[in-house]
């Protein structure tokens, strides 16, 4: 981005956005499937590997608007989105920027794949326990770690952040909140 303050003094431009924001879906059906995908396009040691769909949000997209459209065009899946259950932070990613990664529950309301030619080499429903026990997913930390919060996710034993639109008197502009409640402290969470 080329750019040039004409007053003297402090530039008062702002920097080129400093983050990107990723979404990852992960949609179980009543089966006890999830489904999965093989990109592409990845790194050589990652070849192979059956991972949640993911991608990136487009410039003034929501973050549940986003995961559903991430999944619809790499799967042909169409979902409805339930909550984010974890987000991740990393530093120098792609383009040396930032990234907030936001790992999304969904429910299915399809479930014939239409694999996206262009990114996608191969997706499939696949057992849950079969996922789990994928060698990559067992010796990464960060891997294992978001499985586990999913699969506590799913036994109720865990509950995730739930979309809510508010308006604000500050700007007046309808927003989304992520946040949970629980209606009984002492009961496990409940899907909406």
């Amino acid at each position: 981005m080329m750019t040039y303050w004409i007053p003297q003094g402090p530039s008062m431009l702002p920097s080129n956005a400093s983050h990107q924001v990723g979404v990852g879906g992960f949609v179980i059906n009543d089966k006890n499937e999830v489904l999965v995908v093989q990109e592409k396009h990845c790194a050589p040691e990652l070849f192979g590997l059956w991972k949640i769909p993911t991608g990136c949000i487009l410039e003034s997209e929501e973050i549940y608007t986003g995961v559903v459209r991430e999944i619809k065009e790499e799967t042909g899946i169409d979902t409805e989105f339930v909550e984010v259950v974890a987000f991740r932070h990393a530093h120098n990613v792609a383009f040396q920027k930032s990234d907030l990664f936001f790992v999304c529950m969904l429910r299915p309301l399809s479930e014939q794949i239409i694999v996206d030619d262009h990114e996608i080499h191969a997706a499939q429903w696949m057992p849950l326990v079969e996922f789990v026990e994928q060698p990559m997913i067992q010796s990464d930390s960060m891997f294992k770690k978001i499985i586990d919060i999913c699969l506590e996710r799913l036994k109720k034993r865990y509950c995730g952040l739930s979309v809510h639109q508010l308006v604000s008197k500050f700007d007046g502009r309808l927003s989304s909140l992520y946040f949970n409640t629980v209606e009984d402290p002492n009961s496990n969470c409940q899907a909406h």
